[in-house]
């Protein structure tokens, strides 16, 4: 069998002080974002997922640190309620869609079912199915409704994910984090692999996309996100030279990148 080639290397981290310098000019864009997505009464619905540990909290923190709090909100839900198992699927996400002037980002989302319910069982197989089955129509409504969907995935590899993993368990302040799900994987690191490709298989599409982040560099992932956000959106003073992701970093999904290592194995 062939080997794989290496994926691209990443470019050096960027020095602390040189990373704030970055950040803080990237955060004034979102603010000028946000004043025009209010001004025309847009709406934004930004979605999060990747592996356990693969750094959406940071990168979220980030985004909307400096951001208006009457027009932006972060919804993580928790596990679903007997009600909800009862409900039609998208309906405890439902009431958290962006309405005018709103910038909604999900700390996972209905994705949910596409890897961890898959992985662990907490899905039938039935269940499983009709979910691919329907979530395209559905993101397709949101579209059509005027909702400016972006989806990424923060793909990290199996060593990173068990040294962020490890640090947590060390680090008071960041238990909080830890789950028996978390713990559960690097056990399952290929069942969710074979998830993850499943799902990018069959949920990308032109009026949806994934776009993923090669994120085992927090910083390059978090500046790299928000050049790549700031680059969606027409804003008046807009420096098009920070709304420019590296293609090393975020790209969009591609069967190719799979092949090829750039998203991890």
């Amino acid at each position: 069998m062939a080997k794989k080639p290496a994926p691209a290397p990443y470019p050096a981290p960027p020095e602390t002080k040189d990373y704030e310098h970055e950040l803080h000019l990237l955060q004034i864009e979102l603010v000028k974002l946000q004043k025009q997505l209010i001004a025309r009464g847009d709406r934004i619905l930004v979605i999060f997922e990747g592996r356990d540990a693969g750094g959406k909290d940071g990168t979220i923190k980030r985004i909307v640190e400096h951001l208006s709090p009457r027009e932006t909100r972060v919804v993580a839900l928790g596990k679903p309620s007997d009600h909800d198992r009862t409900a039609w699927y998208f309906q405890r996400y439902a009431p958290h869609l962006p309405a005018a002037e709103e910038m909604v980002l999900f700390n996972r989302s209905w994705y949910n079912r596409a890897g961890v319910e898959r992985v662990m069982g907490f899905c039938t197989a039935a269940e499983y199915d009709e979910f691919f089955e329907t979530v395209p129509a559905f993101e397709q409504m949101l579209v059509r409704s005027g909702i400016k969907l972006i989806k990424y995935y923060l793909d990290i590899s199996k060593a990173e994910q068990k040294a962020r993993l490890s640090a947590r368990r060390k680090d008071p302040l960041k238990q909080w984090k830890l789950s028996p799900i978390d713990g559960a994987a690097q056990k399952h690191w290929r069942d969710y692999s074979a998830s993850r490709n499943e799902m990018f298989a069959r949920t990308h599409s032109a009026m949806a996309p994934w776009t993923v982040v090669r994120a085992d560099d927090k910083k390059l992932a978090r500046l790299n996100v928000i050049r790549d956000l700031l680059s969606r959106i027409d804003y008046p003073g807009k420096d098009r030279n920070l709304a420019r992701a590296d293609p090393g970093i975020v790209f969009a999904y591609a069967d190719a990148y799979i092949e090829n290592g750039m998203i991890a194995p």
